[in-house]
Order: C-alpha cells, then structure tokens, then sequence
C-alpha cells in the first residue's frame, strides 16, 4: 500500500541526509554500545553487528521519506532474528531502536533547519510519520525476535531431547563425550546420579509435569524426556546418606499421583542405561497400584522378582499353585491372609488386628495354607519361598477366576 507523497521540502532533507547514512550509522553505532548495555558486551554483541544494523535501518529509514510505498521491514526482521539468535533481552533490543529513531529524528531536525522552506508544519507532520514509522518497526522486530525466539527454544529441546535420549540408549560411550553430554544438560560433573521412570497418564502427557522447574528451584539439576508410555529423568544427587538432593527428589516425587521408580545412587553418567532398568524395575514393583513411589534399594527382592516376570508367575504357581487353585472367596481370604501375617512381622494377633479378626483365625488360616502348599511357615526356606511368590503374585498377570 503506497504512501502520500511527502512534501517536496522534507523529500529534500531525507535526500540531502542519505549519502550521509553511513557515517550517520557509525556515530548511532557508537552510541548505542555506550546506552545499551548488551550492546556493550562484545562478546555477546560484536560492534560489526551494530554498525552494519544502524548503517541498514538509517538507510532505510531515509529512503523512505524519499519515496513513496510501503516501508520495508526486512532489516528491522532481520534485526529482530539476529539479536534474539545473540541472547540479547527484547527490551534492550527495542530500546536501542528507540534510540535510533531519537537520533534520526533529531539529525532530520538539525538538516531541516538548514533548509529555509521548511516550517514548523512541515516538521510537526513529520514526526507524526517519523513515529509511526517507529511503531511499526518495533512491532516488526518484536515479531521476527520472538518467532526466532521460540524456533529457538524448539531447537533446543530437540536437541536436549535427543542429548537424554543418548544418555539413556548407551549410544555415549566415551568418558570425555558423556561428560560433555552431560555438562550440556546442566547435570553435575560428578555423581551421584539416580534415574527416573513415571508411568504417563496418556500418550504425550506428562507423568510429572514440571518436575525439572520444581527440581530446579530446589537447587536439584535433571534433565527429562518423555515417551509414549513413560517419562524417564536423569538427576544429580548429593552425597548418599546424607539430609540432601535424594530426599528432595523423593519428597517433590510423591506430589505426584502416578506410580514412579527411582534407580539406586550412581558414580558415572556411562552407568545411565543400566540405572534406567532399575528405575523401570522399580516402577514395575508398583504395578495394580494408582500410585506411590518406589525406590530400587527399599526392596531388592521385588526388583529381582520383577526383573523376571516368566519366573515370577512359574514361582507363584510352585510356591501357591494349590492355593491359587481354590474358588475365589476362599483362596482371596487365605492369601489377604498370609499377606497380613507377613506385614506384620509374623505377629498372629497383629495380623488379625488388621483384619479384624481373631488371632487364633489367623492361626486356623496360616495352617490351612501350609497344608495346601506342603510348605512350612516355621521353616526360613520355605518362608522366603512365600515371601517371594507373594511379591511375584502382584507383579505378574493371574490365570482367569475360576
């Protein structure tokens, strides 16, 4: 969309300005590297970079007084791109464009003066138009700086996604590369690490949404990716044992109302793919509960039982085949039964506080599984048989009620 001609007289003092362009850009150059403090750094911002931008956009500008047509917002686009690329602040980015049009203005004033026929009218109309011509590259380089932006950040989650995915795969294998890996991921240098597994409410949901923030702000430095089934994380840890990082990993972990697993302490990012089969043990510990938090350590049984499901359910049909084989209501009774009994500690009236029943039913109960199953509740043997196939009994899928 074209522009009213401006006025033969302002169209000459745009003219007269704009073999000047380049020496005008140096000195806005150097002026904005002195007011803008990023513009300063110049390791983030090399002056070339500001020269070569003040020397486009004045040139731009004046050109527009110039001629007529819509004003051109390629440089202030590019603009906008490189300094969002360079990590300079949107605010310090439209400030120093602020400047720009300051300085432009105030060259053009000082120029009109030169020209006697241009008046004050001409001038207060001219700023009208210097203004909005300010708007609407502003507006341009806040658009082109936030879409670079946010490609950016996409960028960098892919690439951050693909960091934890080699971590996780094992495909980092050499010490200085798992290092590097992990230096670009915000991880410590040193273990102890632990690994994460959470079981997703739904393809692409998250388990633990904002975990890494909520880790963060408790100075606990993660990286995450997320599956189809699950969101699996890598955290730093503070010294094992101790009142540090794994408590407040476990303690941020329970807020969260899905079933998670949570790998033993390790020294070495290479140990990750092992600590992952952990984690995932850990989580497959939890399965038929909505939710809770399991740690590999709190039961290494179960992690074994897990670790084999085949075995699992051929050691449940060995150890409780008989009492697997009883009619619903009876076998259910017998085994929340043992369970009870085992729960507490091997305490007949303690179980039966919890079921609130008898001690001596209890007792009645305990025999009749050890007359179903041959095997002897007194005997450590056979106990750590029950012990196992009960763990295995939760962890593996039953044979359809009879």
């Amino acid at each position: 969309m074209s522009r009213p001609t401006p006025p033969a007289e302002i169209v000459e003092v745009a003219a007269a300005l704009l073999p000047r362009h380049r020496e005008l850009g140096e000195r806005l150059a150097r002026r904005m590297r002195a007011e803008v403090e990023s513009y300063g750094n110049e390791a983030l911002v090399p002056f070339e970079s500001i020269r070569t931008s003040c020397i486009r956009n004045l040139e731009l500008m004046l050109r527009h007084f110039v001629h007529t047509g819509p004003a051109d917002l390629g440089p202030p686009q590019e603009t906008g791109r490189i300094r969002a690329e360079q990590g300079v602040p949107l605010p310090e980015t439209l400030h120093a464009y602020r400047i720009g049009f300051e300085f432009l203005w105030t060259e053009i004033v000082a120029e009109a003066h030169t020209h006697a026929a241009v008046g004050d009218a001409m001038l207060v109309s001219l700023a009208a138009e210097v203004w909005r011509l300010a708007g609407e590259y502003s507006d341009a380089v806040a658009r082109a700086y936030r879409e670079t932006t946010a490609a950016l950040v996409l960028q960098r989650e892919h690439e951050r996604s693909a960091l934890v995915e080699a971590l996780f795969s094992g495909a980092i294998t050499e010490v200085g590369t798992v290092a590097e890996a992990g230096r670009s991921l915000g991880l410590a240098a040193h273990g102890p690490y632990a690994v994460i597994a959470a079981d997703v409410p739904a393809p692409g949901r998250e388990a633990l949404p904002g975990i890494e923030n909520a880790l963060r702000a408790a100075r606990v430095r993660s990286a995450w990716r997320l599956l189809p089934d699950q969101q699996i994380g890598v955290a730093s840890l503070a010294e094992p044992g101790g009142e540090g990082d794994e408590d407040v990993l476990l303690r941020l972990l329970r807020k969260h109302p899905v079933r998670v697993g949570v790998s033993p302490a390790y020294a070495s990012l290479r140990d990750t793919p092992q600590a992952l089969r952990f984690a995932r043990l850990a989580l497959g510990g939890l399965r038929g509960k909505a939710r809770g938090t399991a740690r590999f350590d709190d039961s290494p049984l179960a992690m074994l039982v897990a670790a084999a499901p085949g075995e699992a359910a051929r050691l449940t049909r060995v150890v409780l085949g008989p009492l697997l084989a009883l009619p619903r209501e009876e076998r259910e009774r017998l085994v929340e039964t043992l369970e009870h009994w085992f729960a507490a500690g091997g305490m007949a009236d303690a179980a039966g506080a919890r079921l609130y029943v008898h001690a001596n039913t209890v007792r009645y109960r305990l025999r009749r599984v050890e007359a179903l199953t041959g095997r002897s509740l007194q005997n450590p043997r056979d106990l750590g048989d029950f012990g196992a196939a009960l763990l295995a009994l939760h962890l593996v899928p039953q044979e359809a009620d009879t």
